[in-house]
């Protein structure tokens, strides 16, 4: 027995409340997801500037000073500032105000301009109003101004002239900039799997790199992307995005399907994961590319490879060479469960990677 702040507590049920504890601690895939966010709607609005001051010189013995009213600062900024500590728009509030000049005031001081007001957003956000794109962020520690401060406001002082030598005219500062955008997060990375619910393609990400994704034996495990780094022996690394699975009708955003077709924009690399041992494994992959084209012309053309998942099922082994009669494309047949052929995959990937230029993916 064990005396924890005057009282007597049984060693064993310590050890019970800390493995409870321990288990709350750990978030399911469907929790997790709740915290990851692609999107998100704001409304920003720029500080106002300060007002310019009306005053006079004011001195002992010297009765008609002159205007010496100071100009207001300018209203501080709204900039979306890029990240890479950050994974998720999750943070990102809806409304944003930025802070308001400081206002002038006399012996001709001017108000203090107000500090800008940053949003962080992770690598790969789109911001557009309206539809429109207005800055696609891909950079770290890219900058972004979307919405400026107002102009202080003028003094008096700034009015004296030879005409009239007393203004009393101090204008207000104007209003800041407002606007509402939308920020879009796109993954970065350089080869995307795409393929159906539970066709594998989060155990394959498991084989292949250092993420580890949740696995389970039912569709929709995955419910936000999971990108994995691939490390070659000439320590060149290839990052590998595991899009959650897509359903015909996706890009009509059936299943929350172009928010998963988002990610694949950026990919410069394509590997359709099917399932092989479902029955003709090749219609898969004609809906998955009617899919992608649907939402972006010839996005599927882009350099791919058909990954014949879960060979280790009796029935694969028939399908698998029903499918390379009727398709063009490169099939590697590979086992996400016993590893099998795990090699060739990873080769592959680095030869379709070094033969599509960088900038053929962004057009």
């Amino acid at each position: 027995m064990a005396r924890l702040c005057g009282r007597t507590v049984c060693p064993g049920l310590l050890l019970l409340q800390r493995a409870h504890k321990h288990r709350a601690a750990r978030l399911s895939e469907k929790k997790l997801s709740r915290y990851f966010v692609d999107h998100r709607r704001v409304k920003v609005v720029a500080g106002s500037g300060g007002n310019g001051a009306s005053t006079f010189h004011s001195e002992p013995r010297k009765e008609w000073g002159g205007p010496d009213g100071g100009n207001g600062g300018a209203g501080g900024d709204i900039i979306i500032k890029v990240d890479q500590q950050v994974k998720s728009l999750s943070s990102v509030s809806t409304v944003y105000r930025g802070k308001d000049g400081e206002a002038g005031s006399g012996k001709n001081c001017f108000g203090r301009n107000a500090s800008p007001t940053y949003i962080s957003v992770p690598v790969g956000t789109v911001v557009k109003e309206e539809g429109r794109t207005l800055a696609d962020l891909s950079h770290h520690g890219q900058l972004y101004t979307a919405a400026y401060g107002g102009a202080g406001g003028k003094g008096n002082r700034f009015f004296l002239s030879n005409e009239n030598r007393a203004p009393l005219t101090a204008t207000p500062g104007e209003k800041g900039q407002e606007r509402v955008v939308q920020l879009e997060l796109r993954t970065m990375a350089h080869a995307a799997l795409v393929g159906f619910p539970n066709a594998g393609k989060s155990s394959l990400l498991r084989a292949i790199s250092n993420a580890r994704p949740a696995v389970a034996a039912y569709p929709f495990t995955t419910l936000k992307p999971h990108v994995g780094i691939v490390t070659y022996r000439d320590h060149q690394q290839l990052a590998v995005a595991d899009i959650p699975g897509l359903i015909p009708g996706a890009h009509l955003n059936r299943g929350l399907g172009v928010s998963f077709l988002r990610h694949i924009e950026r990919c410069r690399v394509l590997l359709f994961v099917l399932d092989v041992s479902s029955a003709e494994p090749w219609e898969q992959f004609q809906q998955l590319c009617f899919e992608l084209d649907q939402y972006k012309p010839h996005l599927s053309q882009r350099p791919c490879a058909i990954v014949a998942n879960k060979m280790d099922l009796p029935e694969a082994r028939e399908n698998l060479e029903a499918l390379r009669s009727r398709v063009h494309q490169t099939v590697i047949p590979v086992s996400a469960l016993t590893g099998h052929n795990m090699g060739r995959l990873i080769l592959h990937l680095r030869e379709m990677y070094d033969s599509y230029p960088q900038n053929a993916a962004c057009s």
